[in-house]
């Protein structure tokens, strides 16, 4: 039997299932085609698949075309493509952000004392009690919410000579909140006994306040105080000044206030002589 008349007898006959090679897409087309029955449109398929909206069209261009969708579906799906990309974003974003964040840490390094009591005093100068013009009252008293910062407030503190024996504390929290696990969290976070803790101080709850921070992260605010401390709230305000006062450095120019060595002796260039008109 010659060729043309094998071609001629199987003329229209499916091929058998044996000679059919595996195509790696097969799978896709068939979810593809599973989600234009679905109603999906070629651009909503190809995003879910990964594949682009020309291999869709090859693949589903004989399904019939979708109903047209009811609004609620629409915003249905449009949420739910919002929810996907975000999920996405949000895992890059994030690592991103830790990359940063990794980065500029390495640049700074290990601290020396010096660049503790700075930092310390301009973290005091924001956060800690200041003497008022209505109220000359000369102490070292520091409350703040976050862990890491308290920790690092020790840190200047003992870099400042304070020791831990002439600190006290206070816990400062909603009256709603667990008042005892709050203060063992801060008693590990400081490393203090019990007997430097006075009586917290509750604030009265509000159930009109829509409160975010709740749950079991939250411990409320811890206050730091150092017994006769005018001396050393003396030595901060200088130290804040000093650190504030010193401008921009720029190449070729010296800054006008500098602070050398340990002690944070500042140095003055001697004034100009002020010559009025005559």
């Amino acid at each position: 039997m010659s060729n043309s008349t094998l071609n001629d007898a199987l003329q229209g006959a499916p091929p058998p299932d044996w000679t059919r090679r595996p195509n790696a897409k097969d799978e896709l087309r068939a979810q593809a085609r599973e989600l234009r029955a679905n109603g999906l449109a070629y651009h909503e398929i190809a995003e879910r698949l990964g594949v682009s909206k020309s291999s869709v069209s090859l693949w589903v261009r004989d399904l019939p075309r979708p109903p047209k969708l009811s609004y609620e579906e629409n915003r249905r799906r449009s949420a739910e493509g919002v929810r996907r990309y975000w999920a996405q974003e949000r895992k890059a974003r994030e690592a991103q952000r830790a990359s940063e964040v990794a980065v500029a840490t390495a640049e700074i390094g290990d601290l020396t004392n010096r660049e503790i009591l700075i930092a310390g005093a301009i973290a005091y100068w924001c956060e800690g009690t200041k003497r008022k013009a209505y109220l000359n009252l000369e102490r070292v008293v520091f409350v703040n919410s976050d862990a890491g910062l308290i920790r690092f407030f020790l840190r200047f503190l003992a870099a400042a000579g304070v020791q831990q024996s002439d600190l006290a504390f206070c816990l400062h929290i909603h009256e709603s909140a667990d008042t005892q696990a709050a203060q063992r969290f801060w008693q590990e976070v400081t490393g203090a006994s019990s007997g430097q803790f006075r009586k917290p101080a509750l604030k009265r709850h509000n159930p009109k306040t829509n409160r975010k921070n709740i749950g079991d992260d939250y411990h409320g605010c811890l206050r730091v105080s150092v017994h006769r401390s005018s001396g050393l709230y003396r030595k901060i305000e200088g130290w804040a000044l000093a650190a504030m006062a010193t401008g921009p450095v720029r190449p070729g120019i010296e800054p006008s206030f500098i602070a050398p060595g340990e002690g944070f002796e500042p140095s003055f260039s001697a004034p100009k002589a002020l010559v009025l008109p005559g």
